[in-house]
């Protein structure tokens, strides 16, 4: 039982180990241009954005590129509006800063902060909050579980709580790919 408890330890290490090494300091990144709310500075497949809703298996997929600070940054229609948002693999949820949990209707100052979790800022707390959906250029996820961070957050993260529910996603060089 231990040795079990060993190697999915391990294993875990390594994931995150790869995925920070992946990832470098977004907080000098250069701060991103606002985005329109009818435009959103992302690219789909072709066709991605009049595809097949996420619902049908046969949805195109979507396609995010690389910025040049290296990140994969989304525009997610969240709840009907658009937030900027930082791909993120190592993020066990998705996780929003208090300005875009209020852009969202969510009303930060009236929720309970009893979730301790880990920044890179450092500890912080964080509220539970399901989405009614999130969709990134078409590959949509419907009653996504979501923390409000209530400090420490500089950008909301698309975390796994998304991401683990599409049917995949992978990277390449220059490109996310994410598969409805």
């Amino acid at each position: 039982m231990m040795m079990r408890h060993s190697v999915v330890l391990g294993v875990a290490v390594v994931v995150a180990l790869a995925a920070a090494k992946s990832l470098v300091s977004y907080a000098d990144a250069p701060a991103p241009k606002a985005a329109a709310a009818t435009a959103p500075v992302l690219r789909s497949a072709p066709d991605a954005a009049n595809a097949q809703t996420a619902a049908s298996p046969t949805a195109a997929p979507a396609e995010i590129t690389k910025r040049a600070d290296g990140h994969y940054w989304a525009e997610a229609e969240i709840n009907g509006r658009w937030i900027h948002c930082l791909v993120d693999t190592g993020a066990t949820a998705v996780a929003l800063t208090q300005a875009d949990a209020s852009r969202l209707g969510l009303q930060p100052a009236s929720l309970n902060y009893n979730i301790p979790v880990s920044t890179a800022n450092g500890a912080a707390s964080a509220a539970q909050v399901d989405l009614e959906h999130v969709s990134v250029s078409g590959a949509r996820v419907d009653h996504v579980a979501a923390m409000v961070v209530k400090d420490g957050l500089s950008q909301s993260l698309l975390g796994m709580t998304y991401l683990g529910r599409l049917s995949r996603f992978e990277a390449t060089p220059t490109t996310l790919i994410l598969r409805p």
